[in-house]
C-alpha cells in the first residue's frame, strides 16, 4: 500500500505541474494521467474508464445539447435583444443589465458560453455609449463566474464534486442546494463590481478602426511591380512574397480593378500595385533584385481591405473551436474559405510575424479578411465567435419555445425530485433530437468534447486516490499538523487551497485533487464532509486572480487588459467571497 500511495502522490504532483505549464492541452494531460494510473495498476482498467460512463459526464453531455438547442433556435439571442431595448444611453444601466443577464445565463449554462454571447454585444454598444470596452468586459466575465455556485449546473465543477461525493458514499448535491451560499456570493460580487471593482478597472480606450486596434500601420505598405521585374508573369504562389519574405498580400490593384484576398494562382503583372503586410525591412534590400518599388507611405484604413463581397472581421476563438492547437497552415483558411488572418491578439500582445506557424489557443482574437458568407459558416459551426459586427440569430418560433420548455422542464423535474437530473436532461436532449429542434450534427459540433474528456479522465484520478488510500493518507498528515486548529480554519484552508489550485489548473482538476482529501479529513475528525465539499465548490469557482479562466481569456484581448489587472480587481473580491462563505456555509451545512 505504501508503494501505491507513493506512486499516486507522484501522479498528483505530475498532474499539478502539467496542468500549470499547459505545454499540452488539459484534456490530453488528463487522458494521459488516466492511462498512467491504469498502466501502473493503481486501479483496474474498468475503474479507470468508468468515469466516461458516469452520470456526471452523461449529465454534462445532455446539458450541452440543450444549451446548443437554446442557442441554435435563437432563444439566447432573443434575450440579448430584449436587454438592448432597455439600455438607453446610460452606460451604468447597461453594465448592470448585462451583468445580471450574464449571471442568469451562467447559472444554467457554461460561464464561458454566457461570456461569449455578450462579448460582441458589449463591443458594439461600447462604441455607441462611447465607453471603453475594458470598463465593461471584465465585469461581464466576473459576473458569469460569480454565478457558478447558484445552481448545481452553473458549472461542470459542481457536477464533478457531486460525483466525487457519491463515490465517497455521500448524497449528491441537489439542484439548488448551493443557492444558499451561491446567491449571496453573486449579489455581493455584483455590488462590488458595480462600485469598488469598476473603479479599479483601467480605462484602455478604444478606436474606430480594426487596423488601429491591431496596430497594423507599421506592418503595412504598398509596392509596385516594375517593368521587366522577375515577378512579372509569375504566379503569386511562386513569387516568394509569402514563403520567403513572410508577407501577406492583402490586395492587388490592376488597371483600377482590385483583387482582395487574391488567390494563389493569380498571375502578377508589371504595374500591379500590391498592399502587403509584414516586416517591411525585409523588402528594403531586395527592391532592385525583385523589380519592385516601395510606394510612399500613406495611412492605410479599414476601407482598403473591404468591398461588397470581402469584409474585415474581428473574431475570438472559443474553447471548443476546432482551430485550437492548430496552425493557419494546417487550417488552410484561404484555400477552403477564401479567408486570411491579418493579425492575432493574444494576452494583450498583437502578433503580425510568422502568423502561419503559430498554434492557436483559446481566447485568441483574430483579425480576418475575406468572404462574409464563409465566415458566417464558421461562426455557425462554433469554430469562432464573430465579435464585430454583432450578428443575431433569428428566433425559430415554435422550435424556440419548445427548446426553452424542454430546458426549463428538465430542470424543474430534477428540482422537484421527480426524475434524477441525468435522466431529466438526457430525456430532454432526446426529445430535442426527435422533434428536430436541433440536429445531432449541430449538437455534436457545439458540444465541448474537451471538457467531457477532461472530466471523464480526472474522475479516474479521484477514484485512484480513494482506492490506494492516498486521500486518507494525506488527510492523516493534515490532521497531524492541525490537531489543535479550529475546524473553521480548516474549512477556510480548503477554500484557499482549491482557489489557488484553480488559477493554474482547470476548476474540475483542482476539485478532483482536493475533494477526496477533504472528505477523508472530515470523516477522520468526525466532522460533516458535506460542509467541506460545498466550501471547495465555492472556492474552486473563485477564479478572479488571473485571466486563465476560459471566461476571462475571452475578454482578455478585446478588453486590452494586462495580467496585473485581474489580481488588482479580483483580490478583494476573492476575500469578500471567502468571508461570506465562512459565515454562511457552516450555518446551512453545520460542521
Amino acid at each position: 500500500m505504501a508503494v501505491e500511495i507513493g506512486i499516486m502522490l507522484a501522479v498528483i504532483l505530475l498532474a499539478i505541474v502539467l496542468f500549470s505549464l499547459e505545454r499540452v492541452p488539459p484534456d490530453v494531460t488528463a487522458l494521459g494521467l488516466m492511462l498512467l494510473v491504469a498502466v501502473t495498476g493503481l486501479i483496474t482498467p474498468e475503474q479507470a474508464f468508468a468515469g466516461f460512463g458516469s452520470e456526471v459526464v452523461l449529465m454534462i453531455l445532455g446539458l450541452l445539447i440543450l444549451t446548443a438547442a437554446l442557442i441554435q433556435t435563437g432563444v439566447v439571442d432573443f434575450m440579448g435583444r430584449q436587454i438592448l431595448t432597455r439600455i438607453g444611453d446610460d452606460s451604468g444601466r447597461f453594465l448592470l443589465l448585462v451583468m445580471v443577464a450574464a449571471a442568469i445565463l451562467s447559472a444554467f449554462m457554461s460561464n464561458t458560453g454566457a461570456t461569449a454571447f455578450f462579448l460582441p454585444i458589449i463591443l458594439s454598444i461600447s462604441r455607441q455609449l462611447k465607453t471603453s470596452p475594458s470598463k465593461l468586459l471584465m465585469p461581464l466575465a466576473f459576473a458569469s463566474i460569480l454565478a457558478s455556485s447558484v445552481t448545481l449546473i452553473g458549472t461542470s465543477t459542481n457536477l464533478v464534486i457531486s460525483g466525487l461525493m457519491v463515490n465517497a458514499g455521500l448524497e449528491p448535491l441537489g439542484m439548488f442546494e448551493l443557492t444558499a451560499v451561491g446567491l449571496p456570493v453573486l449579489v455581493v460580487g455584483l455590488i462590488y463590481m458595480l462600485t469598488i471593482g469598476k473603479k479599479l478597472i483601467p480605462d484602455r480606450g478604444f478606436s474606430k478602426e480594426y487596423t488601429a486596434d491591431f496596430n497594423m500601420q507599421p506592418y503595412l505598405t504598398e509596392i509596385e511591380i516594375l517593368p521587366d521585374s522577375p515577378l512579372d508573369g509569375m504566379l503569386l504562389s511562386d513569387s516568394g512574397l509569402g514563403h520567403d519574405l513572410d508577407l501577406t498580400v492583402i490586395r492587388v490593384v490592376r488597371n483600377g480593378k482590385q483583387y482582395l484576398v487574391p488567390s494563389a494562382d493569380l498571375i502578377l503583372k508589371s504595374g500591379d500595385l500590391l498592399l502587403v503586410e509584414g516586416v517591411l525591412e525585409k523588402l528594403m534590400g531586395i527592391e532592385e533584385k525583385t523589380g519592385i518599388e516601395l510606394m510612399p507611405h500613406r495611412k492605410i484604413e479599414d476601407a482598403d481591405f473591404q468591398s461588397d463581397e470581402i469584409g474585415l472581421f474581428e473574431v475570438v476563438l472559443l474553447p471548443n473551436s476546432r482551430m485550437i492547437g492548430r496552425t493557419l497552415v494546417d487550417l488552410k483558411l484561404r484555400e477552403r474559405y477564401n479567408l486570411q488572418v491579418l493579425g492575432i491578439n493574444r494576452s494583450g500582445e498583437t502578433i503580425h510575424e510568422k502568423l502561419s506557424r503559430i498554434r492557436l489557443a483559446t481566447g485568441d482574437e483574430l483579425l480576418i479578411q475575406g468572404d462574409r458568407s464563409k465566415l458566417m459558416i464558421l461562426d455557425r459551426e462554433n469554430t469562432l465567435r464573430l465579435i464585430r459586427p454583432v450578428r443575431w440569430r433569428v428566433l425559430r418560433g415554435k422550435q424556440a419555445g419548445l427548446a426553452a420548455a424542454l430546458f426549463i422542464g428538465s430542470i424543474a423535474l430534477a428540482a422537484f425530485e421527480i426524475l434524477p437530473l441525468p435522466v431529466a436532461v438526457l430525456g430532454a436532449a432526446f426529445l430535442a433530437f426527435v422533434t428536430r429542434i436541433i440536429t445531432p450534427e449541430e449538437a455534436y459540433r457545439a458540444v465541448e468534447w474537451r471538457i467531457l474528456i477532461l472530466i471523464g479522465s480526472m474522475l479516474a484520478i479521484g477514484q485512484a486516490m480513494q482506492v490506494t488510500g492516498t486521500a486518507e493518507f494525506l488527510a492523516s498528515l493534515i490532521i497531524g499538523f492541525t490537531q489543535q486548529m479550529d475546524p473553521l480554519w480548516l474549512l477556510a484552508g480548503f477554500f484557499v487551497l482549491s482557489m489557488l489550485l484553480t488559477q493554474p489548473m482547470s476548476n474540475q482538476a483542482a476539485a478532483v485533487v482536493v475533494v477526496p482529501i477533504a472528505i477523508q479529513l472530515a470523516l477522520q475528525l468526525g466532522l460533516n464532509p458535506r460542509t467541506f465539499a460545498v466550501m471547495i465548490a465555492v472556492g474552486a469557482s473563485s477564479s478572479f486572480l488571473t485571466p486563465l479562466e476560459p471566461a476571462a481569456l475571452l475578454v482578455y484581448g478585446p478588453g486590452n487588459y494586462k495580467f496585473s489587472d485581474f489580481p488588482k480587481v479580483g483580490l478583494l473580491l476573492t476575500v469578500l467571497i471567502l468571508v461570506l462563505s465562512m459565515l454562511l456555509v457552516p450555518i446551512f451545512w453545520p460542521l
